[in-house]
């Protein structure tokens, strides 16, 4: 029988003892009145945690899908724009692990930046000038140059990252520390998951559930998906002729039924089915004053461009995160699709930054005037790069291939290194000579960021103790501020 320490379980244990011994009687009432009146107060996940006092209260992560290209973006070589068209040496490339839409090429066409880099802020950090708004926020950012993966295709990728695993079946990051750190607040879920796309102008990627679940732990810990049509949470409204008090009552006789259940049978799922249900009724007031844009000033409007106040683009759930974040929401995930550029890397690439710098910009400086960004952490994600030479015709190359060996992130607020760059590659883009990054490295030092010991925080499942960074990891210390 597998034990799980977390500390309601350990209360409820007492309470299953105390609803056996009434045979369903005034303990079950007493659990189904004390949900019914709103007491049940926000999780306060597991005993000891967090491990150490958190730099980030909070988490963002704007989860850019498709492999936004590094060479174009963020690590500029100019030696690359003087080999334009040259073959990449067979000494540069080595023995790459590519995907299958390149790894037979004969020839490797160096594809320098297709746009200018401009440096930006004191910090003087070089970036492409089609971010001229991340660009502003230059000095609160860490750049890191030297992330690498063993992924090679999208969804592996992604599921790497969320999970520490490339096949789908594990906690994702936001469930694991939901579990561990439990929520601050008690009208919103702990972990909240919002998708946006490109708008068609690009290959769109897919969003799979998995991304943000629970894998084997209990199932209260996985995100709860906001949608981009129709209501975003389904379900919530009443339906016609319910009033708001006989849902009440309702869900008081259900929580009666459930808890006279979790005594004789103590399965977890019946406790999380309790509390999604109540989670619901608390959601019924909080998710229509979170979509209440009103008292936004037209300066912060303005900020995230056109779109944002259009329901399902990156700019709207930006602005949505914001409020979740004022809200005591603990991880926010967006994930945007559209960064796959293999064919179209000359006419699209612009058109993804124009949708999302912005967005991402007003998000970081919002946070930043309200006093929140100093314990928000702000992570700018992928699952990989694109590859320095270009895809296509060797001669007139129209896109580039998903690259695992060398990409770039960045990350801001949250006690992160402000105005800064970290790790560095050769002058192609392809092999990094300075201070690595894995996958796994980037788990652990987010978690610790968050005030958790990576190496701790596990879940006994089929007789092992797994973690997010399952056995590897370790905390990148240049990173911290």
């Amino acid at each position: 029988m597998l034990v799980d320490l977390h500390s309601e379980n350990v209360a409820r244990v007492t309470r299953r003892q105390f609803f056996g011994s009434t045979a369903g009687g005034v303990g079950v009432t007493a659990l189904a009145s004390m949900l019914g009146n709103g007491a049940a107060a926000a999780d306060k996940g597991l005993p000891g945690l967090p491990h150490h006092p958190p730099k980030a209260k909070r988490i963002v992560m704007l989860w850019q899908g498709g492999g936004p290209s590094h060479v174009d973006l963020f690590d500029e070589k100019p030696l690359m724009r003087e080999m334009k068209g040259q073959d990449i040496p067979d000494s540069v490339r080595g023995t790459t692990r590519l995907s299958t839409m390149s790894a037979s090429y004969a020839k490797w066409p160096c594809q320098p930046a297709i746009k200018p880099f401009k440096k930006y802020g004191q910090s003087g950090l070089a970036l492409s000038e089609m971010l001229p708004n991340i660009g502003s926020m230059a000095d609160e950012m860490c750049l890191v140059r030297s992330m690498h993966t063993e992924a090679v295709n999208h969804a592996p990728g992604v599921t790497f990252f969320m999970t520490g695993a490339q096949v789908p079946g594990r906690p994702s990051m936001g469930a694991w520390l939901s579990y561990g750190l439990g929520s601050d607040s008690e009208n919103l879920p702990a972990f909240v998951v919002m998708t946006s796309s490109d708008k068609g102008k690009t290959c769109g990627q897919l969003f799979f559930d998995y991304y943000w679940g629970n894998g084997f732990l209990p199932s209260r810990f996985q995100g709860v998906r906001f949608r981009n049509t129709g209501d975003l949470v389904p379900y919530l409204a009443n339906p016609p002729g319910v009033s708001r008090e006989s849902r009440r009552a309702l869900l008081d006789d259900i929580a009666a039924m459930n808890a006279a259940h979790l005594a004789d049978y103590g399965d977890p799922e019946i406790e999380t089915r309790i509390a999604q249900y109540e989670m619901a009724f608390r959601m019924q007031s909080s998710v229509p004053d979170l979509v209440d844009f009103s008292g936004e000033t037209k300066t912060t409007l303005d900020r995230y461009g056109p779109d944002g106040l259009v329901k399902g683009t990156f700019a709207n759930n930006c602005l949505v995160a914001r409020r979740l974040l004022e809200r005591g929401v603990r991880f926010v995930q967006l994930m945007h699709s559209g960064w796959d550029q293999h064919g179209n890397l000359f006419t699209q690439l612009e058109a993804q930054c124009k949708d999302t710098d912005a967005p991402a910009a007003a998000l970081m400086q919002d946070l930043k005037e309200r006093g929140m960004l100093e314990d928000t952490l702000v992570v700018w994600g992928c699952e990989f790069g694109r590859t320095p030479f270009g895809q296509g015709d060797p001669k007139d190359p129209k896109g580039r291939d998903h690259f695992g060996r060398a990409y770039s992130w960045w990350l801001a607020g949250g006690g992160v290194k402000r105005g800064s760059v970290y790790g560095a590659t050769d002058d192609f883009a392809w092999n990094i000579t300075q201070d690595p990054v894995h996958v796994h490295d980037m788990q652990a030092t987010i978690m610790h960021l968050s005030g958790v010991d990576h190496t701790r925080l596990t879940f006994r499942y089929q007789g092992r103790q797994y973690r997010l960074t399952d056995i590897h990891g370790e905390v990148v210390k240049g990173i911290l501020g």
